[in-house]
Parts: C-alpha cells; sequence; structure tokens
C-alpha cells in the first residue's frame, strides 16, 4: 500500500484528511538472541518494512483507534487511558501514550486523535511489529504532547524506552529493549552493536559485498507467548542469584565463557542451568562477530550464525520443528554462510547470509524441504536495511 493510498483510507475511515504521518521500522536481529533482558549485546538493524500512523486533532477529547490490518475499533477517552481487555492491540499504542505522560510530566495531551495505522510486517513473523507499533506511537505522541529534547539520539533512546516500558506495562511481556531500540536508532546500510544493559550502542556498516540477508518466513505463529518468554526471564534471573553466591554479578553477561565451568554447577536446576550456558555463550559470539564483520570475516560471521541457532535450539530450547526445519535445510546449501532463527522463537522467521548467486537456489531447495517436512509454504525476503522511526508528513 503506498503512503498516498493510505491517506485515501484516513479520510474514508473519518471524513477529513490526516495532518501527520509517521514510520516506524520492524527489526530483524542478526545475532545476539535472549541476550538482551541478560544485559549483553545484541546485533538488529531496521528493515524497510514496519508500520505507519496517520494522526490528525478531533474536538471530542476521544482516541479513535482504526487499523487497515485489524478489524476491531477503540474510542477511547484521553482522560481514562487504561489497558483494555481481551490483548487489545490499541495495548500497543495506548501504553505508550500513558507512559509518556507518567514519565514527563510536562508532556500533555489535551485533545482528541483520530488515528488509523498500517503495518506490513509480515504477522506473527518475529520481525517486530508491536515494537514498530510502539515506536510510530511515541514518535508521533511525544511531538503531539510537546516532549521532545535537543539531542536526537537521546530523544530516540526515549522512545525505545518508552516503547519497552508500555510492552511490560500493557502487554504484560517482560522483553528487552532490543527491538523498540532498533526501530528508534535504525540507520540504512548499518546494523546497532548495542549494549543492553548501559544503551551504549556503535552503528555498524553492514558491507557483504555479493552476499545478501534473507528472510524466511515459517508462516508458523510466532508462539513464544508472555508465559513462556516470562519463565525464560525467571530462568535465567534464578542462575544470576545462585551464581552470585560464589562469583557475584549483576546479569549473566558478566560472566566469560571460560568462566563458566568454575560455576555452572552452582545452578542447582539443569534447566535453568542450560539457559544461562546459551546467554553466556551467545554474548561471546555476538562480540566475535562484529568483530569479524568489521574485519570483512564474513564466513565466520556466517558460522557463528549457525552456532547461535544450535544453541537457542538445545539450550534455550526456543526454536521448535518449524525453525529447525528451515535451518538445516539452509546450512546443506553450497553459497550460505550461516543461518539461524531471529526474534523470540517457537515459529517466526530464520535470518541467513546468502551469496547471490546462490538466493534463487536457496529459495527452491529450502522452501521445498520445508513444505516435505511441514506440509507449510515459506515465503522468503532479501533484506533492506533501512532507517529508524521518522516523520513522513
Amino acid at each position: 500500500m503506498t503512503t498516498q493510498e493510505m491517506i485515501q483510507a484516513f479520510s474514508a475511515a473519518y471524513g477529513h484528511e490526516a495532518e501527520m504521518m509517521f514510520f516506524a521500522p520492524g527489526r530483524v536481529n542478526l545475532i545476539g538472541e535472549h541476550t538482551d533482558y541478560n544485559g549483553g549485546c545484541v546485533f538488529p538493524c531496521a528493515l524497510s518494512f514496519g508500520t505507519w500512523v496517520l494522526l490528525a486533532k478531533n474536538d471530542d477529547q476521544i482516541l479513535h483507534f482504526r487499523s487497515l490490518n485489524m478489524p476491531q475499533t477503540y474510542d477511547i477517552s484521553i482522560h481514562s487511558i487504561a489497558p483494555q481487555p481481551d490483548n487489545a492491540w490499541c495495548n500497543y499504542a495506548l501504553g505508550c501514550i500513558d507512559v509518556i505522560a507518567r514519565r514527563h510530566p510536562e508532556a500533555k495531551l489535551e485533545s482528541g486523535y483520530d488515528l488509523l495505522y498500517y503495518g506490513n510486517v509480515p504477522a506473527g513473523a518475529g520481525l517486530s511489529s508491536s515494537a514498530a507499533i510502539e515506536v510510530v506511537t511515541a514518535r508521533a505522541f511525544t511531538e503531539i504532547m510537546h516532549y521532545k529534547p535537543a539531542d536526537d539520539i537521546a530523544y530516540r533512546t526515549e522512545l525505545a524506552i518508552i516503547g519497552q516500558l508500555c510492552e511490560h506495562e500493557y502487554a504484560g511481556v517482560m522483553c528487552g529493549i532490543m527491538d523498540q531500540f532498533a526501530s528508534a536508532q535504525g540507520k540504512k546500510d548499518h546494523a546497532i552493536y548495542l549494549n543492553c544493559d548501559t544503551l551504549e550502542f556503535e552503528q555498524v556498516p553492514i558491507l557483504l559485498n555479493g552476499i545478501k540477508v534473507v528472510i524466511a518466513n515459517t508462516h508458523s505463529p510466532h508462539r513464544l507467548d508472555n508465559g513462556a518468554y516470562n519463565e525464560r526471564v525467571r530462568q535465567c534471573q534464578q542462575a544470576v542469584e545462585q551464581i552470585s553466591k560464589i562469583r557475584p554479578i549483576k546479569y549473566l553477561a558478566d560472566l566469560k565463557p571460560e568462566e563458566w565451568e568454575s560455576v555452572e554447577m552452582a545452578i542447582a536446576d539443569p534447566v535453568a542451568r542450560r539457559r544461562a550456558r546459551h546467554v553466556v555463550g551467545e554474548v561471546a559470539r555476538t562480540d566475535a562477530a562484529v568483530l569479524a564483520l568489521k574485519k570483512g570475516e564474513i564466513a565466520y560471521f556466517g558460522e557463528l550464525m549457525t552456532a547461535s541457532h544450535v544453541s537457542l535450539r538445545d539450550d534455550y530450547e526456543v526454536t521448535g520443528p518449524e525453525l529447525d526445519a528451515l535451518a538445516e535445510a539452509a546450512w546443506q546449501i553450497p553459497g550460505v554462510l550461516g543461518s539461524r532463527m531471529t526474534g523470540g522463537g517457537f515459529g517466526g522467521c530464520t535470518v541467513s547470509l546468502v551469496r547471490d548467486e546462490a538466493i534463487e537456489r536457496f529459495k527452491s531447495i529450502v522452501g521445498a524441504e520445508y513444505e516435505r517436512k511441514t506440509g507449510l509454504k515459506a515465503d522468503f525476503y532479501v533484506a533492506e536495511i533501512g532507517d529508524g522511526v521518522t516523520r513522513l508528513m
């Protein structure tokens, strides 16, 4: 859908023209999975698809939520903003407005607004459609509510924090900040090397020279529900508490791989021990992968991606048969340097590094093998790495 078609859809929905339009991207994480809430680094990039919101002020003190992707509509007074029942999609927007008001008391919402959302992030793909809604809403309403610091980097970081708090408080998912940060701070043809504890980051150029980032969508719903995600957060916290009795740490990311053997048996629960082993290894793999990319060692970067998937499959147990089928088929294709699940897991997408001349073969063979194993058809996208949230009009 073009922006002009969105503008026309807004007029059809509300009977008047939109006054503002904003866009925030989805993201793909190249490596560094389930490290963000454990104090480790991640390496995501913003994508060219994401979520748009069109807005216009109204006179009725009501926030009118409409979406071109979902049939549910919501009409909520600006004086009674609170989580809506039944996992309402508008919670990803409402929560941001609420968080802005609480974090910045000087920021006031003084009138109602008509809102229309449209997203082209594949549904259920684990490419952060929720973060895109949060960040695009935070960008719009910080401007509407007259909050914006002078420093653009600090402002974009604040947008990410607003989105993360919305996810915690209005969606009940105790996520790290990676998804929102990538959507806010993304830069065309760069990935973000982000320390999720300190929020220090580096924009690293993606110079792959004849190699493309290819995303494969399982079309198996992204099923890492709130309970499964939060359970892994708790298991990691449990591991930190028990390790700290013999080696004080704040996060699992504080441990180096060479220290693991000396502390692992402090974790009484073998499941929590496996979770912690993944995190310690994944933090080290992410650091090594970024260094490899900077040095032009793309083949090694790919090997680390594959090792990441194996760890997520065996130790963190968040892959599932669909993601495993895609990754394992990809590993057999000449010209594929590495392939791994990306996102929370249990469905969603894989991300692969594929040489240009192998892309069509990759799609054909991996797609056929995936359908043979699962009965499902995969979709493939050659990723374009884009900018973070922006105002379009």
